[in-house]
């Protein structure tokens, strides 16, 4: 039996119904909306009224009554990061007696350990760890290549690139495609958090500015690569900053194509910088709001993911029903939120289950959204 949501404890008083009619009509009649209409989207539509509008265009966008997951693991090669970002409870300073590098060898091993358990792609989550030198990222590709010829290696994110490019000497777009040429084809879009300079200026100031991301992504949709966009909100952004967030996203898909899904999450505080200044994540309606508004607002993602991993799996079933159209990853292994007290698990029959009690077949995806078997 599908799970029954109780959106009347989930929204407040509807604020102008006859505008978001209006909304309505235009969105059903393909037209793109402005950045004035997502933030009333965000901050006043009834939510049951707009998760159901998300909803519907998620049909039309991907059709079908399938919700697709993909096996996976995210183990981490270091710990070690010079960056000091404010929401970060993972990384070490340099010399810290908890950092670590693990040698090629030792990234081959966890990963063979996950890919036993049906894995099929991996994501190497990191730092910026300026003692590793760029041969060790273009060896780990090719040992997982030839170690792993069916798994997707889906690694390194942009701010990580950056790293390679500066301890190298090479650009960006040359680090690139070595790691193209030793097999790599996707990259996940970890660092994004808000792409808005004031924002990153406060929660993370040493790290690359937006542009800087959005370069790094631009780069690889150029030379091939298939790319993740994230957010992660509920920290020091306005309401308007997400919108900004959103229109460079768009705009930058409208150029390349190169984004296979929009991945947002919430901020997890438990033992960082900020956790007094911001004790709780948002809560699961701002997360709806979002997810929704993901999939009116950017019009040219064919996927928008709903996580039972980052905000829990009765509202990662409920953000299905507002535009969401994949449960993300098993997650085999995962330690960076963990490190912040976030802890949630599942097994592969637990997230067939899951979605199967949404009211959804369930689909194995690739990281490429290739469907491998229904479950």
């Amino acid at each position: 039996m599908a799970t029954v949501f109780a959106w009347q404890n989930l929204h407040k008083p509807a604020g102008d119904p006859v505008r978001f009619g209006e909304i309505t009509d235009r969105v059903l009649a393909g037209d793109r909306i402005d950045d004035d209409t997502a933030l009333f989207l965000l901050r006043d539509a009834n939510l049951s009224d707009l998760c159901a509008l998300g909803d519907e265009m998620r049909r039309r966008r991907v059709g079908g009554d399938f919700v697709t997951f993909v096996i996976d693991t995210n183990p981490n090669y270091t710990n070690v990061c010079t960056t000091d970002c404010l929401f970060c409870a993972f990384y070490r300073k340099p010399g810290h007696e908890e950092g670590y590098w693990h040698s090629v060898d030792e990234v081959v091993a966890m990963v063979g350990r996950a890919v036993e358990k049906g894995a099929t792609t991996t994501l190497l989550q990191g730092g910026h760890n300026p003692e590793i030198p760029f041969s060790y990222y273009v060896d780990v590709v090719k040992a997982l290549r030839a170690n792993f010829p069916d798994l997707c290696v889906h690694l390194w994110s942009p701010s990580e690139i950056r790293t390679m490019s500066e301890v190298s000497g090479l650009s960006v777009r040359e680090v690139l495609q070595e790691l193209w040429n030793a097999g790599q084809r996707t990259i996940p879009g970890g660092g994004a958090e808000i792409l808005v300079d004031r924002v990153r200026k406060r929660i993370s100031p040493k790290k690359p500015n937006a542009d800087n991301w959005l370069d790094v992504m631009r780069d690889a949709h150029e030379i091939g690569y298939r790319t993740t966009a994230t957010m992660m909100y509920g920290h020091a952004e306005t309401d308007e900053e997400i919108v900004e967030h959103f229109r460079k996203l768009r705009a930058l898909q409208d150029d390349t194509d190169g984004f296979t899904a929009f991945i947002p999450w919430s901020f997890k505080p438990g033992n960082t910088l900020l956790e007094k200044k911001i004790p709780e994540s948002p809560g699961p309606v701002k997360y709806l709001r979002l997810i929704a508004l993901a999939r009116l607002y950017l019009d040219n993602f064919d996927h928008i993911q709903a996580s039972w991993f980052s905000e829990g799996k009765k509202t990662g079933q409920i953000a299905l029903h507002a535009g969401g159209d994949d449960f993300g990853g098993t997650l085999i292994e995962e330690n960076v939120l963990r490190q912040a007290n976030h802890h949630n698990r599942t097994t592969t029959e637990e997230c067939v289950a899951l979605i199967k009690d949404s009211g959804y077949r369930a689909m194995q995806r690739t990281t490429l959204y290739e469907h491998v078997r229904e479950w």
